[in-house]
């Protein structure tokens, strides 16, 4: 992980590989931001001529390298686009800064140490820049070695040291900013590489030992259900998914407790391993990203671990529903019924709809608790996909006012999302002639009849929320911003920022 610091140093004196500054898109060329006036200085006030004799333009992510003039005790400065300038007295949008943090960090690979001297009027964008340097740093490369061995091949190490220029090391927000910053990074990043992971791997029972390791170096408690206890407990969801795959399934219950917690939010996580699409065997061409099926799981797993790094005054409850879903002669078949954790049966027509089945249980299994609000999280559908492209994922309620906090929460942290709807004309289409319910409905509108399954899993009165990650959970492109390509980590930061207006009452 990157190291991050809050300096006392000002740019013109401090001592780093390259210093990054901000520029901003303006009516006649670009315009150095605020927190560059000493590197500006340098250049005799000439810097944003510089730039633009370079092509530079200011625009989001653009980086420009150019040397360091003799003023400076850094060999490169880097100027990284901002976009357009805000409107007088407005500062620069929290996301805006997050990505150019990140783009920086990502053209920084192969440095030791960078200063950054990005705008930072409040703690709000001391979180964002730090954040977004932290997340662009990273690199997934356990699989080449480590780090090093990586670099001895030619690739290019991390960012190792980020320093922070302009904040106030002593200030207790500022000092908190990052802290909240470098934690929530810590266990995106985490999240990230266990959807990176192979699947071979990272099956079922690899994923709840990692969870439990974690969990108890956090305080955090953990309860393991493993393919004898969800026979005996009645999983017939989880159990019909995992039952053709070697590596049977699990059900992970992670417990995160505050003394002075007065709600308790449940999170639940799809964890689905390796998705063939079982029997319904997926075609060629959509099988070799399929590593990443759990990655609602591991969002689940990291934002509980950060809620108990943070101290978050609320009690959070994970549920990580792992299995593999594969092919083989003890598989579920189409046409089968399972009768889930909650005594609903439910036919299969499709085993390749197999996420609303483990998180059908799961989501029982965690009603049972009565919570005062469940979010599922879930690699779900391709047709949310189809319905908001690579980038945006859906968020679907039992309940307007949580659906729209939960959408603007996410939007507040940088993560886009989408409010959908759950018309209940399309519950009809699940009718079963021979089980309480099919698990797929008709063609059209697949995301909303998606939602529209789990909630029948979800406790009456409980307020609920499912967000399809299937588009943003893997970046198969070039990287930009602080997104790398591979897992994202995407809703990590959404749940966190959740809790933690859970636990001040500041949710609306």
């Amino acid at each position: 992980m990157t190291a991050l610091t809050l300096s006392t140093a000002g740019a013109a004196t401090l001592r780093a590989d390259a210093l990054v500054v901000g520029v901003a898109k303006g009516p006649k060329g670009p315009i150095v931001a605020a927190g560059a006036e000493a590197v500006d200085k340098a250049y005799d006030g000439k810097l944003a001529d510089v730039l633009d004799a370079l092509g530079a333009t200011g625009a989001e992510g653009e980086t420009t390298k150019l040397p360091a003039p003799a003023g400076l005790k850094v060999p490169v400065v880097l100027a990284v686009g901002l976009g357009s300038v805000p409107e007088k007295d407005e500062s620069f949008d929290e996301e805006v800064l997050r990505r150019a943090a990140g783009a920086a960090a990502r053209a920084l690979h192969g440095s030791k140490k960078a200063g950054f001297a990005l705008p930072l009027d409040d703690a709000s964008a001391v979180t964002a820049v730090a954040e977004g340097a932290l997340l662009g740093a990273y690199s997934f490369t356990a699989y080449q070695g480590g780090e090093k061995k990586a670099a001895k091949n030619g690739a290019k190490l991390p960012l190792a040291e980020v320093a922070l220029l302009g904040a106030k090391p002593r200030d207790k927000e500022h000092k908190a900013a990052v802290e909240r910053a470098t934690a929530v990074a810590t266990e995106v990043n985490v999240a990230r590489d266990l959807v990176n992971t192979p699947p071979n791997d990272l099956t079922p029972e690899a994923f709840a030992a990692v969870a439990t390791a974690t969990a108890k170096e956090n305080g955090i408690k953990v309860q393991v259900l493993d393919e004898k206890a969800l026979v005996k407990g009645g999983y017939g969801g989880i159990m019909g998914v995992g039952k053709g795959s070697e590596n049977p399934p699990r059900l992970v219950k992670l417990s995160y407790t505050h003394p002075k917690a007065e709600k308790t939010l449940a999170f639940v996580g799809k964890g689905i391993t390796y998705d063939s699409g079982g029997i319904s065997l997926k075609p060629a061409g959509h099988n070799e990203t399929m590593k990443c099926d759990m990655a609602g799981a591991a969002a689940v797993f990291a934002s509980v671990v950060a809620a108990a790094k943070l101290g978050l005054q609320v009690n959070v409850t994970g549920w990580l529903a792992l299995a593999e879903n594969m092919p083989s002669g003890s598989a579920t078949k189409p046409g089968d019924v399972l009768r889930m954790y909650s005594g609903k049966t439910v036919e299969v027509l499709n085993t390749d709809a197999e996420g609303r089945l483990v998180l059908g249980d799961a989501l029982t299994r965690a009603s049972e608790e009565n919570p005062d609000a469940i979010v599922d999280v879930a690699t779900l559908t391709g047709a949310m996909v189809l319905a908001l492209g690579n980038r945006t994922f859906a968020v679907m309620a039992n309940d307007d006012a949580f659906r729209t906090s939960v959408h603007e929460i996410a939007e507040e942290v940088g993560e886009a999302s989408w409010p959908m709807p759950m018309p209940e004309h399309l519950r009809k289409t699940f009718d079963s002639p021979t089980a309480d319910i099919a698990n797929m409905g008709e063609r059209a509108g697949g995301g909303l009849l998606a939602g529209l399954f789990l909630q029948e899993f979800v406790g009456e009165g409980i307020t609920w929320a499912h967000l399809d990650i299937a588009g943003p959970a893997f970046h198969e492109g070039a990287p930009f911003g602080y997104t790398p390509k591979g897992g994202t980590g995407t809703a990590v930061r959404t749940l966190v920022r959740l809790a933690e207006r859970t636990a001040t009452g500041d949710l609306g």
